[in-house]
């Protein structure tokens, strides 16, 4: 019987392989973990990313939203005649000898769930 001396070979070829190549092997492993296993991931910064343009985004919705509020209130302040329009428009209140008619468009009406 004769032993298989293939199997030495190809650890001492596999022992060379990593001892010529050890600086792109550890090169690639490195970047390997950094890209997707590390706290600190590319996959964590494109993540965290998104949600800061995201609430960038809501920053600015909310900007605009509290500049028109205060341009209402500077209007309420100034203009009496304001608070008779707002409490018109958006409460539906009415003087004593006054109809309120309330028109929806078609487009406006939400359709009713079963």
């Amino acid at each position: 019987m004769e032993k298989d001396n293939s199997s030495p070979n190809k650890n001492i070829g596999i022992l060379d392989f990593l001892s010529k190549y050890k600086y792109i092997i550890v090169t690639v492993a490195f970047s390997v973990w950094m890209l997707f296993f590390d706290q600190n991931s590319f996959l964590m910064h494109k993540e965290l990313s998104s949600e800061i343009s995201k609430l960038n985004e809501d920053v600015e919705y909310y900007q605009k939203e509290l500049e028109a509020q205060n341009e209402e209130l500077k209007q309420l302040e100034h203009d009496k005649n304001s608070y008779e329009k707002i409490a018109r428009e958006k409460y539906f209140m009415k003087k004593s000898n006054e109809d309120i008619f309330i028109i929806e468009l078609k487009d406006s009406i939400q359709p009713e769930e079963n």
